[in-house]
């Protein structure tokens, strides 16, 4: 397949790296290059990974970088064609009925039409990233359904009429891997799997994203993270609860708040299970050493 186009001078990973890290998402080279051919050769870019790595900080990323809106469609159990594509304003038709009388009038024109996000990403492909979140929340039907759009980004409105969008959108899917997504789905991605970033990766994270925050205390706050995240919990902490647990330590410790203490009553902010603080409560010594930042 032949390279489409460069996208507002990022004609390179490289390019497309430094400017995430201009957006404040530190991203590392094999997804900067995922990133940067699902751009060149305008394919979705499928970001896989455990809750918390940064995939829809990513994909908001990339909307501020292209200078586009980001439309998100929160995927769910259920999720149907009426909640991703449109839907007729039904108030509004049977109003223009009643005070039309006699006189004809087309119900099924634009003003009547609710645009949901799929159709607003079709009809303005160049001024929007659309991110299709969570794809993996949604059934095997709504995949199915999914594929038909990916193909020729075009829906089909019975009384309306098949809408194809004017350019190619900039389409985004993240997926917690709850269940195995189909692999026609996949073939038609460029695909990124995001794991939880390296302790310097994660420390610079934090630094780019916690302002309050010093090098020594980002540092010690991963290393615990990293603690946590070898345990068998129920939700290890993102990358998201390493920066919030850094941020709220960090205010209690300009309060008085003697280091580690100020780790230990802001856990609540890493941890946000019961069965999984009652776990390592009895540990929370050993696993908060060389917090004393």
């Amino acid at each position: 397949m032949a390279v489409q186009r460069s996208i507002v001078g990022i004609d390179s990973p490289q390019k497309l790296q430094a400017a995430l890290n201009g957006a404040q998402y530190i991203a590392d080279a094999s997804l900067s290059t995922a990133g940067y051919l699902a751009l060149a050769l305008g394919k979705p870019l499928l970001l896989e990974g455990a809750p918390g790595v940064g995939k829809t900080e990513a994909a908001k990323a990339i909307g501020s970088i292209l200078g586009r809106r980001v439309i998100r469609l929160q995927c769910f159990e259920g999720i149907d064609a009426s909640a991703a594509l449109y839907e007729w304003n039904y108030p509004r038709q049977m109003l223009a009925i009643r005070q039309a009388g006699d006189t004809y009038v087309n119900i099924y024109g634009d003003e009547f039409l609710l645009e949901r996000p799929m159709l607003e990403a079709l009809r303005h492909p160049q001024d929007c990233v659309l991110l299709i979140d969570e794809i993996d929340r949604a059934d095997q039907e709504f995949e199915a359904f999914l594929l038909e759009f990916l193909s020729d980004f075009s829906i089909s409105i019975p009384e309306a009429g098949t809408i194809r969008a004017s350019g190619q959108p900039v389409v985004l899917l993240t997926s917690n891997r709850t269940r195995d997504l189909h692999e026609a789905l996949r073939r038609r991605c460029v695909y990124h799997w995001i794991d939880y970033p390296d302790a310097a990766l994660e420390a610079e994270i934090v630094m780019a994203r916690a302002s309050t925050v010093v090098r020594t205390t980002a540092d010690a706050v991963v290393a615990a993270v990293g603690r946590l995240r070898e345990q068998p919990l129920v939700k290890p902490p993102g990358v998201a609860e390493t920066i919030e647990w850094a941020e709220a330590a960090t205010l209690l410790a300009s309060q008085g708040q003697p280091w580690p203490e100020a780790f230990r009553q802001a856990i609540g902010v890493a941890l946000k299970d019961h069965d999984d603080l009652t776990y390592v409560q009895p540990q929370l010594d050993t696993l908060l050493q060389g917090t004393a930042a």
